[in-house]
């Protein structure tokens, strides 16, 4: 029960009720206000004070203030971008001030990519082109810890949707700084941007006239223009006169060179029978127009040179051949035009005898192929050191690049490991460590110090030795028991003489089948000797095991006798006298006789291997088991021993000792 006078002390006294302060809730719309504000303040003073200043004074976690600020950079950009319509400049001071940001870390690292993709797709392509190159110049902002992790799939997402809306060939420059500014930022490691199945670009296709009646070579005057306004002698100046060779072009010359780019795009093809046959004909009659029209004019290649650096189209260049058939003799007499043609050539030998991890197991050249291609790269690269101008330099140059992407073919064969390599561990520095002084060198030297271990029982024990070490080492610290002596009751109850009843077995003890494990493992070498038997238990291995160590340690009924019987015993006359030679050559062979022969062996135990028909496995076995030739020695003669069995007597390896030409130990092991 309650008591009554302890509930009316309680109730009496004045109760006062504190109220805890709670933190001011976050509003987003104030944030968000308090912040565009703070945005169209920065951008005008371009610094980002005002910025963190308002940051700081906001109430509210970080997470939800760093997300308001990032929808407030959005909705200046959309009113810079839609109301405004403010310049390039303006979107690159909000994108840098974002940037200020997330370095100061008011706002989330994906900001600056997020406001780079809106001013992207919402501009022109010509105004994109600015943008671009702001991101190309800051690339090593973006390759930064702060950055990279959070903003390379959006650049990469961004460069993606720029090369959908460029054209190929008319902004194919736009799209080379895209494809390079990639490179730069991703590691070469990359593997969205590596090619690992060397897969074609099937779709590039050449087009050209398939029809031969809608061709008009042949058809048009020589002295002709290409408006039908004929060109009278003299006419035409002598810078604009032709080259004093024309190449006779026809339609099958025509069909046959474009019908080539077929197999660049698709090398493949040429593995197939029929498809290399077409390709080594038109390829033939190729490069015999090339051999025989040789561009020799060397003031005419100048002249061209010079008119292109002039107009300041020195890197001109097209992304796709144009295969009108009025361009045709224009394009043969054209140094760079055999340069590209010729160069496609190497590289699609280059393919084909190179070796590729994807390429399918039947794309094997011939001896033929092989032979042509080695031929037809000579007489390229020829060619090559003849077209002007600098015809030996540009050769050299297409070989050592061609070289060089031998390295890389290989780097991706072995699935393109990255470059980065880490440091082993070896090579760490490690820190010097102090040594510990010995106590010699505070307790003193002599036969007179004491080392006190902070107990009086420990410092006796430790101060009964002067060195603990050479007392650990005595005889008389040896515990371990002999064979003779762990195994003499198992040995004696192992007799079916003595009709020991298996329960009361020694080998049946746990406790004792442990013990004797460990003890069979330090001294005896059937432990590690292989066998074909199967045991079931442990204490039916140890029966197996006692009954091998009966045969070769001596019977303990020949240690308890008379002493009139030791007396007789003892006189190696009488056992002669006992025994018959024969009787001896039919024994079993003791572990005493093994360990004489093996000590008497030592290295020559291989040349009695393979008289005792010992196989190459086993001699294996025994060399790794012991370093010691000795112990090797008795690991062969135990094994021959279990091999054997009841069949292990004196006679039959007197017989093998007598034949491995160890006749002097064949007579020792009848005395022993």
């Amino acid at each position: 029960m309650c008591n009554p006078l302890r509930l009316t002390y309680r109730c009496s006294r004045p109760v006062h009720f504190t109220r805890k302060m709670s933190p001011s809730l976050f509003n987003f719309s104030d944030a968000k206000e308090r912040f565009t504000s703070a945005t169209r303040i920065a951008l005008d003073s371009k610094t980002s004070k005002t910025l963190i200043n308002a940051f700081n004074q906001t109430p509210g976690t970080e997470t939800e203030k760093k997300t308001t600020l990032d929808q407030a950079f959005r909705s200046v950009l959309e009113e810079e971008i839609i109301q405004r319509k403010a310049s390039c400049e303006d979107f690159l001071g909000l994108i840098y001030l974002s940037i200020d940001g997330v370095t100061e870390g008011i706002c989330s690292a994906t900001t600056p990519f997020l406001l780079l993709g809106d001013v992207l797709d919402c501009l022109p392509l010509d105004q994109c082109d600015k943008i671009f190159s702001f991101v190309e110049e800051n690339v090593s902002t973006w390759k930064s810890n702060s950055f990279y992790s959070a903003g390379k799939n959006y650049l990469l997402r961004m460069c993606n949707d720029l090369l959908r809306r460029l054209s190929k060939s008319q902004n194919t420059v736009f799209c080379g700084r895209i494809q390079l500014f990639l490179a730069r930022l991703f590691p070469l490691s990359e593997k969205s941007g590596l090619n690992l199945q060397s897969q074609f670009n099937l779709e590039n296709i050449t087009v050209f006239n398939k029809n031969e009646q809608e061709s008009t070579l042949g058809q048009k005057h020589p002295e002709e223009r290409d408006d039908g306004m004929e060109v009278e002698e003299g006419e035409m100046g002598d810078e604009e006169a032709p080259t004093t060779f024309s190449i006779p072009i026809d339609y099958n010359l025509y069909r046959k060179f474009w019908t080539l780019q077929d197999y660049f795009r698709n090398p493949l093809q040429c593995y197939e029978k029929y498809s290399w046959l077409t390709f080594l004909k038109y390829s033939d009659e190729t490069l015999s127009v090339f051999k025989s029209y040789k561009l020799d004019d060397m003031q005419v290649s100048k002249k061209k040179l010079e008119e292109l650096k002039t107009t300041g189209g020195e890197n001109v260049y097209f992304a796709k051949f144009l295969t009108s058939e009025k361009l045709m003799d224009l394009q043969l007499s054209d140094s760079n035009f055999r340069r590209h043609i010729l160069l496609q050539y190497l590289i699609l030998f280059q393919y084909m005898k190179g070796q590729v991890k994807f390429k399918s197991s039947s794309c094997v050249l011939t001896d033929e192929q092989s032979l042509w291609m080695e031929d037809t790269t000579k007489l390229i690269y020829q060619l090559l050191k003849e077209i002007p101008p600098d015809g030996d330099k540009f050769a050299s140059v297409v070989e050592h690049i061609l070289n060089t992407e031998e390295n890389w073919n290989t780097w991706k064969n072995e699935g393109c490991p990255s470059f980065v390599k880490e440091r082993p561990a070896e090579t760490k520095p490690i820190r010097p460590v102090r040594k510990r002084p010995a106590p010699e060198d505070f307790l003193g030297k002599g036969p007179d110090r004491k080392i006190f271990m902070g107990n009086d029982e420990l410092t006796r024990l430790w101060n009964l030795n002067l060195d603990n070490m050479e007392a650990c080492k005595s005889e008389r610290r040896e515990f371990m028991p002999s064979l003779e002596e762990f195994f003499e009751d198992a040995i004696e109850q192992a007799d079916p003489v003595n009709m020991v009843e298996d329960e009361y077995k020694a080998v049946n003890n746990s406790n004792y089948g442990w013990r004797a494990l460990r003890l069979l493992a330090r001294r005896s070498p059937h432990f590690f000797q292989p066998t074909n038997q199967q045991f079931k238990s442990l204490p039916e291995y140890l029966e197996n095991m006692v009954i091998k160590l009966a045969k070769e340690l001596p019977p303990p009924s020949e240690e308890i006798k008379t002493g009139e019987e030791d007396d007789d015993n003892d006189d190696p006359l009488l056992k002669e006298s006992n025994e018959s030679p024969e009787e001896q050559q039919q024994k079993p062979v003791t572990g005493q006789q093994l360990d004489a022969i093996a000590s008497k062996l030592g290295e020559e135990w291989k040349s009695l291997a393979h008289h005792l028909e010992m196989k190459e496995t086993d001699i294996h076995e025994i060399e790794s088991d012991s370093e010691d030739v000795k112990m090797r020695a008795k690991l062969l003669l135990v094994a021959w021993q279990d091999r054997e069995g009841s069949h292990a007597i004196v006679e039959n390896l007197v017989s093998a000792l007598n034949s491995a030409g160890f006749s002097d130990l064949a007579d020792s092991l009848s005395e022993l």
